[in-house]
């Protein structure tokens, strides 16, 4: 009597903007350096994608120190985006990364103004094998009097029709978190040519050290992100998948393959883990491989499946 065959592995593959990933575990921008860095640590090729740090047109020094602060369910940052700027990723890093077989990279870009969104690109268009780039906009815009991109609908409105008009790639929006209506943000980014949009990027927050009276972070304000931050991005991606017709990739305090499940349930295509990768530097890697346990252990054939699979009755 034969044995009965045992089960296909699950199909972790997904697709965003047209981009195949093995699976949708992506390493989220500003903790996993240019990929380089990690290549000794985790095995690149295993995670659906990885997003470098933010770049400029020029390089930049970032903010001064202290510049991380943990906190009891999260972490505090403000960097300040530092980065070797565009022009050097182009040269130096991506011919590295071009030497890694089965990896896919985004670039992330950011800038102050419209212009420098625009410039960052078109250095961005010259370089190779890169799959996406992705918008930050959660920066001040200075010609507007410091308001960020991503909290104006008409300054989000026009950045992204400027990066879109430039682009030789497919490009993701990433949004910011602090604003009074995500969905609202969401359709303008896609009525302005957004290819897929990512949320969510850091909550401003603070602390400070009741003994000194001082700020915890050099800059006074920054970033929160982290498990304490989950519910509330897990609501804002429901919410603006239920917006848009474009791929969204869900992230915030992603840790665990459970997680990536919440979010594919609420409307997440894939997933960015970051603040993870700080405790634990192969976490994205793990997690992906739990991804795979998990839905076999279910019998579940597609991971793309769960997407928008929440039961609301």
């Amino acid at each position: 009597m034969t044995s009965p065959a045992a089960p296909a592995a699950p199909d972790l593959s997904v697709s965003v903007a047209g981009i195949q990933l093995k699976n949708p575990v992506i390493a989220a921008s500003g903790t996993f350096g240019y990929g380089i860095e990690f290549e000794d640590v985790v095995h690149l090729n295993k995670l659906g994608g990885f997003v470098v740090k933010g770049l400029s047109a020029q390089p930049m020094a970032g903010n001064p120190p202290p510049r991380l602060y943990e906190t009891p369910a999260g972490m505090l940052n403000a960097i300040g985006l530092q980065n070797i700027g565009a022009r050097a990723f182009v040269d130096e890093k991506l011919p590295k990364l071009r030497q890694i077989k089965n990896i896919v990279v985004f670039a992330n870009v950011f800038g102050y103004s419209r212009e420098d969104y625009e410039r960052t690109i078109e250095i961005l268009n010259e370089g190779e094998d890169i799959a996406a780039y992705e918008l930050n906009v959660s920066c001040p815009n200075t010609v507007a009097g410091g308001i960020q991109f991503g909290s104006d609908p008409r300054a989000l409105d026009e950045v992204v029709n400027t990066a879109k008009r430039v682009s030789r790639r497919p490009l993701i929006v990433k949004l910011s978190p602090n604003v009074t209506s995500i969905a609202l943000m969401a359709r303008v980014a896609q009525e302005a040519g957004a290819d897929a949009i990512s949320l969510v990027n850091t909550f401003l927050a603070m602390a400070i050290d009741p003994e000194t009276r001082k700020p915890r972070i050099a800059n006074v304000t920054a970033g929160l992100s982290g498990p304490a931050i989950k519910p509330i991005a897990l609501r804002m991606v429901y919410d603006a998948s239920r917006a848009v017709n474009i791929p969204v990739i869900g992230m915030g305090g992603i840790s665990t393959a459970a997680d990536i499940v919440e979010f594919m349930l609420a409307g997440a295509s894939a997933v960015q883990i970051g603040t993870a990768s700080y405790w634990d530097p192969v976490a994205t890697e793990k997690i992906a491989g739990e991804l795979e346990t998990w839905c076999a252990e279910r019998r579940i054939p597609r991971v793309a499946e769960l997407t928008g699979g929440m039961v609301t009755e």
